[in-house]
């Protein structure tokens, strides 16, 4: 495999490592698990964004990243604590999602991050969608039915992007 693939493969595990898996969580904890690696996945990778773009579209979409989904980190880990549900520290999770980056080639970061921002979003929004569906408690039914429509804004704003990108 060239060196190419395999670093547009590692930014697509960056992307959706938290939230692929977080499709399939059955239980608070893992919700709040794996939305809280998705959204730090998203700060830290829309921060590489922020570095690497020439773009102003991207560059605009990363900013807006990384405060959506900063704040909605904020909120979320307040949540939990307030619910005594047990999470990694954000230092920890900020230090996966690092460790998870290999560095692209300049021309083809653009297209490599808001395909892969497509694909994170889409499984973002099914973890919501399902812990709106089948949550055991109302503070983070509350807070995935309040945060639910920002992330579906987020896929609708990467899918124009990735038809500009094309």
């Amino acid at each position: 495999m060239n060196n190419l693939l395999m670093k547009r493969l590692g930014l697509f595990f960056l992307l959706s490592a938290g939230s692929l898996s977080g499709a399939l969580a059955a239980t608070s904890s893992e919700f709040v698990e794996d939305a809280a690696q998705g959204g730090i996945n998203e700060v830290e990778s829309s921060k590489l964004a922020l570095e690497k773009s020439a773009s102003a579209d991207i560059k605009a979409f990363a900013t807006q990243m990384v405060n959506d989904h900063t704040q909605a980190n904020q909120e979320l880990m307040a949540l939990a604590k307030k619910l005594d549900i047990q999470v990694p520290d954000e230092a920890s999770l900020t230090a996966k999602a690092k460790k998870m980056i290999l560095e692209m080639r300049d021309e083809s970061f653009d297209k490599a991050y808001i395909d892969n921002q497509v694909l994170a979003h889409e499984h973002t929004v099914e973890l919501f969608k399902k812990e709106v569906a089948s949550s055991d408690k109302p503070e983070l039914k509350a807070f995935a039915e309040k945060t639910l429509p920002k992330l579906t804004h987020h896929l609708e704003m990467a899918k124009q992007l990735q038809a500009k990108t094309k």
